[in-house]
């Protein structure tokens, strides 16, 4: 049944006549010939190389090809907001369900081949679908499992479990842990004791932790011993003028990105922190874009795969932030993206751990896959070349799970995990959107047929 969304599934490939960004940040190299073999890269040279006897060879001429995706803020599921109109009103609560058959096609077909997904509502149902990609049974990228959120009592989701104390997260850490969660991620209303104990719990068992934080600000995170801290620097909270220790106060996030802008000694010290105690941070400027009323652009690709109401409710949403009166908190929300850009090229110049995920959480302006692409994107518009921000959506995320030797680069003996484009990503990144083929472990797929099994589905399954 899967079969039918393969293109290329021979135990020797050679890849003729591309262009090869290899994910090291390393210039593109023009007309090389890539062997495949047993799912692994075997050689990477020269047209000239000779195909071994009896390969399947693939005449690429005017295509590119790349690292796998390494997705580090991927999520399987959807946000919903019940009878939404119009005019934004909507009844509560917010439901999340989860989309495990249309998340997976979507990853993989725009060229992500590796995910965390960097919080879980329904994580039997992630472990799930990690076991039947393993098996064979589903299409889909290599998945990093993360347990079910860690948010303390004030948690505004009802499908969260609010965490009662130090105690009750250790528990959490270690049930999960045994169910076969390979990470975890904090969230907004934790407090520093529940974060300390589940970051001691993980690391006990060789386990990471990120955090999507409000609560508990960065510099309190990193005496805590926390990995990795999600949406680059909005969700710190330190200088907040208001702030009261384990509260995660309205707008206190806003306010400290707008004190710390790049040139701040506040700023400076900060990202000295984090790159002395090697914690990384992870961009998601496509969803961070969503407040900024007309930056986004309106993906044709996305309102095709989406079901008619996900699409309407996404429509509803961006036509009131685009058509507010006067565009109400349009220069604000600019100038704290423009910041949140220029604290994320400082941090990865300074020789911090920069990684990339999209945060797909139902707007219809971020989806799986297509997310991760416009995730490239942006890290161009935010002054990084292309080379750079391919390494941060690739080689970075496999240096962070400790994947490097296997992933991440186009190199000899790595898993061949691999993109093939048509165009150059190397001079215009809006050519990684252009995804022919994404080979997981040696088969190659046809992202257009995988696409084409979920239009109109996202939102329903």
């Amino acid at each position: 049944m899967l079969q039918q969304y393969v293109k290329v599934d021979a135990p020797v490939v050679v890849l003729r006549g591309v262009r090869v960004i290899d994910g090291t940040g390393a210039a593109a190299r023009e007309n090389q010939t890539v062997v495949l073999d047993g799912g692994k890269i075997a050689a990477i040279g020269p047209a000239s190389l000779k195909a071994p006897k009896g390969a399947t060879v693939l005449d690429l001429a005017g295509h590119t090809v790349l690292p796998g995706l390494v997705g580090m803020h991927n999520h399987l599921f959807y946000t919903a907001s019940p009878n939404l109109d119009a005019h934004g009103h909507s009844e509560p609560p917010r439901v999340i369900p989860e989309m495990p058959f249309t998340s997976p096609r979507m990853y993989l077909a725009a060229g992500v081949t590796t995910m965390r997904t960097t919080g879980s509502m329904s994580p039997y149902a992630d472990l799930g679908v990690k076991k039947l990609i393993d098996t064979g049974k589903m299409i889909g990228p290599h998945l990093d499992v993360t347990g079910p959120y860690l948010d303390g009592a004030a948690t505004p989701f009802f499908q969260i479990h609010p965490l009662t104390g130090p105690d009750d997260a250790r528990r959490m850490v270690n049930y999960w842990a045994d169910m076969g969660a390979t990470s975890f991620k904090a969230y907004m209303h934790i407090s520093r004791a529940e974060l300390a104990a589940a970051i001691e719990e993980a690391h006990k068992r060789g386990i990471k932790v990120t955090g999507h934080l409000c609560s508990v600000s960065y510099p309190e995170a990193v005496a805590a011993g926390i990995d990795n801290l999600e949406h680059g620097f909005t969700a710190n909270s330190q200088l907040d003028p208001d702030r009261k220790p384990d509260v995660c106060s309205p707008g206190a996030t806003r306010r400290t990105l707008a004190a710390m802008q790049p040139d701040t000694p506040e700023a400076d010290a900060l990202i000295k922190l984090l790159v002395d105690n090697k914690v990384a941070v992870t961009s998601t400027l496509p969803v961070s874009e969503q407040g900024v009323p007309g930056h986004a652009p309106l993906d044709p690709r996305a309102m095709k795969a989406m079901t008619a109401e996900a699409r309407e409710a996404y429509l509803y949403n961006r036509n009131l932030r685009n058509t507010a009166p006067g565009n109400r908190g349009a220069a604000d929300s600019d100038r704290q993206l423009r910041t949140d850009m220029a604290l994320q090229k400082k941090f990865f110049e300074a020789g911090g751990l920069l990684v990339a995920g999209p945060d797909p959480t139902g707007n219809g302006g971020v989806l799986p896959g297509f997310g991760d692409q416009r995730g490239v994107e942006l890290l161009v518009e935010a002054g990084f070349t292309p080379l750079e921000a391919i390494r941060i959506a690739t080689l970075n995320g496999a240096t962070y799970l400790g994947l490097a030797d296997r992933i991440g680069s186009l190199a000899v003996g790595k898993n061949a995990d691999l993109v093939v484009v048509k165009g150059d990503p190397s001079k215009t990144i809006g050519d990684i959107s252009k995804v022919e083929i994404v080979f997981k472990d040696g088969v190659g797929f046809d992202s257009r047929r995988v696409l084409d099994s979920v239009t109109g589905r996202y939102g329903q399954y």
